[in-house]
């Protein structure tokens, strides 16, 4: 065997794998059930598909008589520090535009588990009722509310 089958045999495999993570990630914008969830898919899967493909043209262009760029492996770099800041700003906006009522249930958790099933806690969106609500609004002097 010669470099050049291996090197291609290499391309080939990251390409393969560029493409199923970019697939998985198109699959997972398309039909996960709220925005909250579907940013998992193009942040993590696609950005991993897409380094795939950037590191096979890494690959390529020496082997085969190009020359060999640092443009490949710099966009591969600003694409894994710009797509999970992106989507951690993406998701903080979303929230900050999120104004619901105490006790309604947001867009976000949609999906998710209720606070009864399988004793959910605070990392699955429960709530123990027996505790006082940290949240809450204080009452005024003498137990009422000052706002009635």
């Amino acid at each position: 065997m010669t470099v050049t089958v291996i090197a291609d045999a290499v391309i080939a495999g990251l390409l393969l794998l560029g493409g199923g993570f970019a697939l998985i990630g198109s699959w997972g914008l398309a039909k996960l059930p709220s925005l909250m969830s579907r940013l998992h898919g193009p942040t993590k899967a696609t950005t991993l598909g897409v380094g795939s493909c950037l590191v096979a043209s890494v690959v390529y262009f020496p082997v085969h008589g190009g020359v060999w760029t640092a443009h490949e492996l710099l966009i591969t770099l600003f694409l894994f520090i710009t797509a999970p800041i992106s989507a951690n700003l993406i998701a903080k906006a979303y929230l900050h535009g999120c104004h619901t009522a105490p006790g309604e249930q947001s867009m976000m958790a949609e999906g998710m588990p209720d606070a009864a099933e399988n004793g959910a806690d605070w990392a699955t969106f429960g709530y123990d009722d027996a505790e006082e609500d940290p949240l809450s609004v204080p009452t005024g002097a003498g137990g009422k509310d000052p706002s009635a």
